[in-house]
């Protein structure tokens, strides 16, 4: 995507939910163990966000080795212009980033694959596009070139966008079997100038240690969701 009422959970249940210990001297069980679902693999990202109307927060990538999870690295991210929203309600051109665990199809950039990525990766080229027109049969797809029933108003230009996707990863929202107008584009990128149309975004550096680290061998997901209230992380 181009970058560029519910009550509340008591007190007690939001410092459950961050990991506070339930006792002295205990140490809380790291985010993934805490979660309803990680996917079934052994690698995850988690990106969270203070609150639902947050731009910025945490991306986190986790290994799982001899049943506990650990951290292995975590930078600042970006999210969404209007903040977050839960991924079932989500509808496309609302600025928002959707919550939710999803799988992470393959990479792709302007620039070649930082050294040892394994994840699949396709090289951005002149006639690279992305299709966002819900009339369109490549909805939510690469396209390359974009087909004729693809407008070029609703579809992004990927060479365009530079440095966002220097480097990338689809994100499996609305991916497998799209819903026209839930949205299309939904991407883990680098950082632009602020926040993003509904992707989550990091330095540079750190995308490049993402694409790394990454190994389709153990199945990573995204998890994306807030501390606490009905779009908590823990819940996904």
């Amino acid at each position: 995507m181009r970058p560029g009422v519910v009550a509340a959970l008591s007190a007690t249940a939001c410092l459950l939910l961050l990991g506070a210990a339930s006792g002295p001297g205990r140490r809380p069980d790291p985010l993934p163990a805490r979660m309803a679902d990680t996917g079934g693999g052994t690698q995850l990202l988690t990106a969270v966000a203070p609150a639902a109307g947050a731009t910025t927060g945490t991306l986190t990538w986790w290994d799982r080795n001899d049943g506990r999870w650990t951290r292995t690295g975590s930078a600042r991210a970006r999210f969404g212009a209007r903040g977050l929203v839960a991924g079932a309600a989500r509808r496309q051109g609302t600025d928002t980033t959707p919550t939710g665990l999803y799988d992470l199809p393959y990479a792709f950039g302007i620039r070649a694959a930082p050294r040892g990525t394994t994840l699949p990766y396709r090289r951005v080229r002149r006639n690279s596009w992305w299709c966002e027109d819900t009339a369109s049969t490549a909805y939510n797809r690469w396209a390359e070139p974009r087909p004729a029933d693809c407008r070029a108003g609703r579809a992004e230009h990927l060479a365009a966008y530079d440095p966002q996707y220097a480097y990338a990863l689809v994100v499996g929202f609305n991916y497998r079997r799209p819903m026209r107008g839930r949205g299309a584009g939904i991407f883990v990128h680098v950082d632009g100038r602020g926040a993003t149309a509904g992707c989550v975004s990091v330095p540079q550096g750190a995308m490049r240690r993402i694409l790394a680290w990454a190994d389709p061998a153990r199945e990573p997901h995204l998890a994306i969701g807030t501390a606490g209230g009905r779009t908590a992380v823990t819940r996904y």
